[in-house]
């Protein structure tokens, strides 16, 4: 009896944000929409190398539909500060329902080409750009009681995590039975689920807007006060580098499936929802944390061994090996993520809360599409294994350079942390 009590205390632990109403609202609704927004990204990334069988059109496709990001979330960044956050989160779902609708209908209608889903992923990019720190920024406001932030935060990325868990399984079993369609009109309607509850939100208050100020000298403040701030400066240099280097490993998986394990897109949605099993377990494990004492010395190691780990996959030809090892990139992937951000969020000022937040998109999103870039075009030349070598010992690297930079401590203090 005693064990049960105690763990239910866990769990309620755990899941310490759930106590806040519309933060309980959101996470049902942001978590049914991303099970489709993986879902299609699984799919269009398999009929792309269906299609084409190019490692570089993989690449490009991630690019195209993260570039975006890079440049386009410092401005959104500002709105997010100026602008009701709540209204801007349901405008942009709005739009990225209508994208995956047309890719859907296109496809329906035998019209669908390369290029249109090269155009589709563009137009995804942008929404995603405002989005995305609109979204982290928001969650403070979702929070009533604030010691519950970094709970949230970590919460979160579980529930990205899930959703990466489920969206490819199911994808991977659909495009086989009923191809890839189906899973492009099954996130459009996902979106519904996250405007939804959006619209049952009640008791956000309104935040004053700063419309005072031009939205390029906001975008000024924003940067130099991220600049200035020595560890906001090197935990966002750090995350755009891994995410530079070791990130795009997931953009060379259907080269993987496909030619190192000959397999077909139930093949890939295993090697997704492994990472998404990684991930999840990462996020859940700093959901477990009291707070955010700590974090640094987890951020440094937890770069140590995800690029470890990359190096392990690169040249791996054992298929349940390199599920285990996708599942421990992932895990200290998104353990590096989460942290940063749980960071980021509790020494950052609320009135630069949307910048910094867009900043830390730019550094985990908007780096991303020059890496998938990069691993495509090298990949073409020097093959997938050989790619995630180099790009290994490179993050490695990385996290040697923060180490000395913010610590002064060797990083053997971070792995024994």
């Amino acid at each position: 009896m005693t064990n049960n009590n105690q763990n239910e205390s866990g769990l309620k632990f755990v899941l310490r944000a759930f106590r806040n109403r519309n933060y309980r609202i959101f996470f049902v609704g942001q978590g049914a929409s991303l099970v489709g927004t993986w879902m299609q990204q699984m799919a269009m990334s398999w009929l792309v190398y269906r299609l084409t069988n190019s490692p570089f059109l993989l690449g490009m496709i991630g690019f195209l539909g993260q570039v975006p990001t890079f440049l386009l979330a410092p401005l959104a960044g500002v709105i997010a500060d100026r602008h009701n956050r709540h209204r801007l989160l349901v405008i942009v779902n709005i739009l990225s329902m209508l994208q995956a609708a047309v890719l859907a209908w296109l496809f329906f209608t035998h019209n669908l080409q390369i290029w249109h889903i090269l155009a589709l992923s563009v137009f995804v990019g942008m929404v995603n750009a405002f989005e995305i720190p609109t979204r982290h920024s928001f969650t403070f406001e979702l929070v009533e009681h604030k010691e519950d932030l970094g709970n949230a935060i970590a919460l979160n990325s579980s529930m990205f995590n899930i959703a990466r868990l489920i969206g490819p399984s199911i994808a991977g079993i659909m495009i086989s039975v009923a191809g890839e369609g189906w899973c492009f009109t099954l996130n459009a309607l996902s979106f519904l689920a996250v405007i939804g509850a959006l619209l049952l939100m009640r008791g956000l208050g309104s935040r004053p807007k700063n419309n005072d100020n031009d939205i390029w000298r906001d975008l000024k403040v924003g940067f130099v006060y991220a600049f200035n701030h020595k560890l906001i400066r090197n935990v966002l240099l750090l995350l755009s580098f891994i995410t530079l280097m070791g990130v795009p490993f997931q953009v060379l998986m259907p080269v993987y499936a496909k030619d190192i394990f000959h397999g077909d897109s139930r093949t890939l949605g295993f090697l997704w929802a492994m990472a998404g099993v990684g991930a999840l377990t990462g996020t859940l494990y700093l959901a477990g944390r009291g707070n955010a004492m700590g974090l640094l010395p987890i951020v440094t190691s937890s770069t140590v061994i995800f690029s470890v780990s990359i190096i392990a996959f690169s040249f791996c030809s054992i298929f349940w090996l390199t599920m285990a090892i996708i599942g421990v990139a992932a895990f200290y992937m998104m353990v590096n993520m989460a942290a940063s951000n749980t960071i980021l969020q509790t020494v950052v000022d609320e009135d630069k809360r949307g910048r910094v937040m867009s900043f830390f998109t730019m550094s985990f999103m908007g780096t991303a599409p020059f890496g998938s870039l990069i691993a495509g075009v090298v990949a073409e030349k020097i093959g997938g294994p050989w790619t995630l070598l180099v790009t290994g010992i490179i993050c490695l690297i990385g996290a040697v350079i923060f180490q000395k930079v913010i610590t002064d401590k060797p990083i053997s203090d971070s792995l024994k942390a």
